[in-house]
């Protein structure tokens, strides 16, 4: 087992939201605030961090090197990570640079990531060559490894802990790389955990069941995918109601990535539940700036 480096703030919050679970004809419902996870403007890439770079650290590396979209949390995380850390951090980013820094992309650069763009070329390509040309240590999209699945198996084990009872609760959680969703089911249960697919992986299914290891068979897993609408960073009409209801129901702000898709598939009822629900907020909220068309 490694043993995770002290990025962060724990156990997160664990906040009651009666005003949404009476809209929702919910018995209860609780938001798990990994959005309050302290570093970097917090998110759930954190708890992943904590596990890739102590294997950074352990095999001796100065620099790491990650890739994403242009307002990627992940990368905003790691360069955050980095800078606590004392790393060096280079970030691949698709595409080419935006006329104007929003979001993300401001925050990586203020916490010292060098940025290359990949243009045209493909972005694990660009990693590739960087990685090698640098000696750096690769930490994979999403931060999302075997590994690092054991941070979500850590936040499992602290909702167990702070709920007054577990019984029939069903967690429900933003499906982007995987590796939350996995560490999930790994502590609670497929039964327990719904992944609401965001449009970030071409087969969820078969990613989240193989970082299980077979622990899981993919049909078992509860997946939704109704809400990736255009694809993977398109803003949907029920993604931009879904942050409006719960901003004014409970004075919670969502992405519209990631927690804005997965809140929408709650509202819309697009995939059975039970009464009692944990709905992670795994943060994400910077990259709201970086859209301009709300």
């Amino acid at each position: 087992m490694i043993t995770p480096v002290p990025l962060g703030t724990w156990p997160t919050p664990l906040e009651a939201a009666p005003r949404l679970a009476a809209q929702l004809g919910l018995a209860e419902l609780w938001f798990k605030r990994d959005d309050l996870s302290g570093l970097g403007g917090g998110g759930n890439k954190i708890r992943k961090l904590r596990y890739t770079c102590a294997q950074a650290i352990a095999v001796g590396a100065t620099t790491v090197i990650t890739s994403g979209a242009p307002q990627s949390n992940h990368a905003r995380l790691t360069a955050a990570a980095a800078a606590r850390l004392g790393l060096s951090c280079v970030l691949v980013l698709a595409g080419s640079p935006p006329e104007r820094r929003r979001g993300n992309l401001l925050l990586d650069e203020f916490a010292g990531a060098e940025i290359v763009w990949s243009g045209d070329r493909p972005l694990a390509e660009v990693v590739a060559v960087e990685a090698e040309r640098r000696s750096a240590y690769l930490i994979p999209f999403g931060g999302t490894s075997p590994a690092s699945i054991q941070g979500y198996v850590d936040c499992g084990r602290e909702l167990r802990a702070q709920l007054p009872t577990s019984d029939g609760v069903e967690v429900v959680t933003a499906l982007g790389s995987g590796g939350t969703m996995a560490g999930l089911v790994r502590e609670l249960g497929a039964e327990r955990v719904i992944g609401v697919d965001v449009g970030a992986l071409p087969d969820p299914r078969a990613t989240v069941a193989g970082l299980l290891g077979g622990e899981v068979e993919p049909d078992a897993l509860r997946i939704d995918g109704t809400q990736v609408g255009a694809g993977y960073g398109t803003l949907t009409d029920a993604v931009r109601s879904a942050l409006e209801v719960t901003a004014r129901a409970e004075g919670v702000f969502l992405d519209p990535t990631y927690t804005g898709r997965a809140m929408a598939a709650l509202l819309a009822g697009s995939f059975p539940r039970g009464d009692r629900v944990v709905f992670l907020h795994s943060g994400g909220l910077p990259g709201l700036f970086g859209h301009p068309e709300l």
